[in-house]
């Protein structure tokens, strides 16, 4: 029996930078696609393909309480893995099959995309950022990880949902409401011993113009 697959991705007031992610993804994909939408008030989400699953929050309640509202959705219709993505338009979802293969051939648990490997791609990012996503943050992470890691601030990441059944990994706490949840669920799947690897992945930032 094939794998049953959930793409999400998240929206703020996105405005079209949402419609622009959605319309990257191929309409003969192999898996579900869905929007988080954390109270958005700007409409951006009206009219969509009706072939979007939305999932909503009445008010902004911040990425982590968001993801979990996901992770708890996947769990409950039997979806065997996820897949996380920006909805600002800064990643591929013509890359997700490259997270998705290790997976598949079970020769992994959890892919981090990356784009500071060879092959990864980063563009119109401050260059405080860069130093700060390319250095400290994975330098500090792969101390209390053990394990050296590339990338450990970007959400394009896909993983088995047997991960979120671990109770070792306790994402329902409430301190992990915004940015702090996507790397403790990192951390805390290498120091368990899941098998972690790294994906080379674009990550662009859309022009200022575009909100």
């Amino acid at each position: 029996m094939s794998a049953r697959v959930l793409a999400a991705a998240f929206a703020y007031n996105e405005r079209e930078k949402i419609r622009r992610t959605l319309d990257r993804h191929p309409r003969d994909r192999a898996y579900d696609l869905l929007v988080m939408d954390d109270g958005s008030t700007d409409g951006s989400l009206d009219d969509i393909d009706p072939g979007v699953l939305v999932l909503r929050n009445a008010a902004n309640r911040g990425i982590g309480y968001s993801m979990k509202a996901v992770f708890a959705f996947a769990l409950q219709r039997g979806y065997d893995i996820l897949v996380i993505q920006a909805g600002n338009d800064k990643d591929d979802p013509l890359q997700i099959p490259a997270l998705l293969a290790p997976i598949l051939e079970d020769r992994a648990d959890f892919l981090q995309g990356s784009r500071f490997l060879p092959g990864g791609e980063y563009g119109n990012m401050p260059a405080y950022r860069v130093i700060g996503t390319r250095a400290v943050h994975p330098w500090l992470l792969s101390i209390a990880a053990g394990k050296r890691v590339t990338e450990s601030t970007n959400g394009f990441r896909a993983f088995r949902t047997a991960l979120l059944r671990d109770p070792r990994i306790d994402w329902r706490q409430e301190w992990l409401d915004r940015y702090e949840l996507e790397p403790y669920v990192l951390m805390q799947t290498i120091r368990l011993g899941y098998r972690h690897c790294e994906v080379p992945v674009s990550k662009i930032s859309p022009n200022h113009e575009l909100g």
